[in-house]
């Protein structure tokens, strides 16, 4: 890794994993990779188009390995059961084995699908992380959580796999397109509101040089908001307890928003934005919080370019999606709201006409 390099170690016992955050870090990935999957005999690299590159060059920094590398079609649409019987189908040719680690190269849909193959092909792969994208870097690659879309809902399938090492190197970031960039800081405000205020407020003061992306900055939001993430997953790695709900802040409308849209139309984050901003209008109707605190949310959205709410979709259509959420009961919806900047509760059996008001 590079001097300023930061290492986050996520403390799940025997599955505890590093998270390393560097820059230009090729030069000690094998190293890290090595000790993370320190049995693997085979390695398998899935990837998709617009990263393929960037994965042949990983191929080449595993000097005592000969990966295969596997690519599938960009976009949401790529987290698919067809997808998935496509991978089995490589990773079966190569041939693949309990010592093969399958390394996941690129955003979050990648390190979905390429996790739940490693979840289920062999009844268990070692998964090892490599996110190319900012909603990936702070969000999807921490935390174990894999899995593939259906028509009735996003990730209705899916499981509980955790990584054995996250690689994470920042120049990833310096051409992601616009759209992208953006889209992922929506999870990043997230960290704020529901975890952090003083986080939260370093972003309002330091907008422009995130946006600029300073390398400062996006060392800073990247650390911060992976290791927020950790210590949640760390107390409740597979929502067991209800804390780790509190990372669903703004998913129940989000993963509605998706659908309705058709995946891939509306991109998560620009999704999760729309839905924190919902949901923040709710916990108003239910007298949690003062106006303010949505106003704050809405005006760093708006300040980072993501949308504030959904588009003109049927509002049946979209609760009928919400009462499939992993996070309803019986068809009861429930909602993560905050109670103030940095803190939010799970509430439960809201009544859906409060639901419609908060969305249109």
């Amino acid at each position: 890794m590079d001097p300023a390099a930061t290492t986050i170690f996520v403390n799940l016992g025997p599955r505890s994993y590093d998270i390393a955050v560097g820059t230009k870090t090729n030069a000690g990935f094998e190293a890290f990779f090595r000790r993370s999957c320190p049995k693997s005999r085979r390695v398998g690299i899935i990837c998709d188009a617009n990263v393929e590159r960037h994965a042949r060059e990983f191929s080449h920094a595993l000097n005592s390995f000969t990966p295969a590398i596997i690519v599938v079609p960009p976009g949401e649409n790529s987290k698919s059961l067809k997808q998935a019987e496509g991978l089995y189908d490589a990773l079966a040719d190569m041939p693949a084995d309990r010592q093969t680690a399958i390394i996941a190269v690129g955003g979050g849909v990648v390190g979905d699908l390429a996790g739940f193959v490693a979840a289920t092909y062999n009844r268990g792969l070692q998964l090892f992380m490599v996110p190319t994208s900012l909603l990936a870097v702070v969000d999807s690659s921490v935390g174990g959580k894999v899995g593939i879309n259906h028509a009735k809902g996003k990730n209705l399938i899916g499981a509980f796999h955790q990584p054995t090492g996250v690689w994470i190197d920042t120049t990833f970031l310096d051409t992601l397109p616009e759209r992208e960039f953006r889209s992922g800081l929506a999870e990043v405000v997230k960290y704020g509101v529901i975890l952090d205020a003083d986080f939260f407020a370093w972003q309002e003061a330091n907008a422009d040089a995130i946006l600029h992306r300073e390398p400062t900055a996006i060392r800073h939001i990247i650390a911060r908001s992976c290791r927020l993430k950790a210590d949640i997953v760390e107390k409740d790695e597979r929502e067991e307890t209800g804390l780790r709900m509190v990372l669903n802040y703004g998913h129940t409308f989000a993963h509605a928003f998706e659908t309705a849209a058709g995946y891939g139309n509306w991109l998560h984050g620009e999704a999760v934005a729309a839905g924190m901003v919902c949901a923040s209008r709710l916990a108003e109707q239910e007298g949690m919080i003062p106006c303010e605190v949505t106003h704050r949310q809405v005006n760093l959205l708006k300040r980072f370019g993501l949308p504030i709410a959904p588009e003109a979709w049927p509002a049946e259509e979209l609760l009928a999606t919400m009462r499939r959420d992993k996070k309803a009961t019986g068809g009861a919806l429930r909602f993560v709201l905050p109670t103030r900047i940095g803190e939010v509760k799970v509430v439960t059996d809201v009544p859906e006409e409060k639901v419609r008001r908060a969305m249109f």
